[in-house]
């Protein structure tokens, strides 16, 4: 088949790799310009370096909304557009211009965790499983139907690093199998459950931010969800923005005003943490490292010194 892939970053780099090895002729590699975005900058092999070096032309667009684009297309005449990591939504005329339309790789399990970052939301909503679906694009966001699905296990103590090298690692089979049998015409689709549906927004930094009203059990998912590279969770701290680097949910239970900096536990400082916190049935969310504006990485044990004051 000749094929033509949208793509962007480690996610669309990996979808490459994987039709430039499965013997179809990749014709086209259509991706974004580099991002300053926080979020964009992480996991950021190249798409386009990676076409240059095996010949496939390439066109850089932040839209694909240009007449000259889809001109481009039809001339390649792709048999299938695979699409990975593409960052805005493509019209009918591109995804229903091939014979075998566009097959769309997204790092979850859909019908659930639509949209962006679902690797993060899904570990901050405490989810056993994650993984990739390949689905036929249409109209509506990441709601085509499916060819296949894969999933890992979420263990406890995973952070989204973990599994992004997990979720990652099963693109590349996933798209030479999906190429197999649709090339093959044993192809079987199944339509998604929409009233199972759920859609997430891109991440900003502001969606990093500590809510110490949320439980400590959610608040420390959040963190592990923020792990390096990504954008830590942060907090302010005597008016000065601090991240938290790793946590843990306290033993005890404590009581008073979420944000309190309370008292030590084992290796990190207690943070009172619950909307109810008042009543004295939370756990706090243990702070054990953390990291200061100029870079420094801290024991919470030798950064608060002494007890006393609020995050927030």
């Amino acid at each position: 088949m000749r094929v033509v892939m949208f793509g962007y970053q480690t996610w669309g780099h990996r979808t490459l790799r994987a039709l430039l090895d499965s013997g179809h002729d990749v014709v086209l590699a259509v991706t974004h310009p580099k991002s300053e975005h926080a979020y964009e900058k992480i996991w950021d092999d190249s798409v386009a370096e990676l076409a240059e070096q095996h010949d496939v032309p390439v066109l850089l667009r932040n839209r694909p909304d240009d007449a000259g684009l889809l001109q481009t297309l039809r001339d390649a005449a792709p048999d299938i557009i695979v699409a990975n990591n593409w960052r805005t939504w493509l019209p009918p005329e591109i995804f229903d211009l091939p014979p075998h339309g566009t097959l769309n790789i997204h790092d979850s399990l859909l019908p659930a965790y639509a949209g962006f970052s679902p690797l993060i939301w899904a570990l901050i909503n405490g989810e056993k499983e994650v993984g990739v679906t390949a689905h036929r694009m249409n109209a509506e966001l990441d709601a085509g139907d499916i060819l296949l699905q894969r999933a890992v296990s979420v263990a406890d103590g995973d952070t989204v690093t973990d599994l992004f090298h997990r979720t990652v690692d099963l693109i590349e089979p996933i798209v030479r199998e999906s190429l197999e049998l649709i090339a093959s015409g044993r192809a079987r689709w199944v339509a998604q459950d929409r009233t199972q549906a759920t859609f997430f927004h891109k991440r900003s930094i502001e969606d990093s931010r500590i809510d110490w009203s949320w439980p400590a059990e959610d608040l420390e998912r959040l963190v592990r969800a923020q792990s390096d590279p990504y954008p830590n969770a942060f907090t302010h701290h005597r008016g000065e923005r601090i991240q938290i680097v790793s946590a843990a949910v306290s033993r005890a239970r404590y009581g008073g005003t979420p944000g309190r900096i309370f008292i030590r536990e084992g290796d990190g400082v207690v943070i009172v943490a619950g909307a109810d916190a008042r009543t004295g049935r939370r756990r706090g969310l243990v702070v054990e490292r953390l990291r200061t504006p100029d870079g420094a990485e801290h024991a919470a044990t030798d950064y608060f010194r002494t007890m006393g004051g609020y995050l927030g």
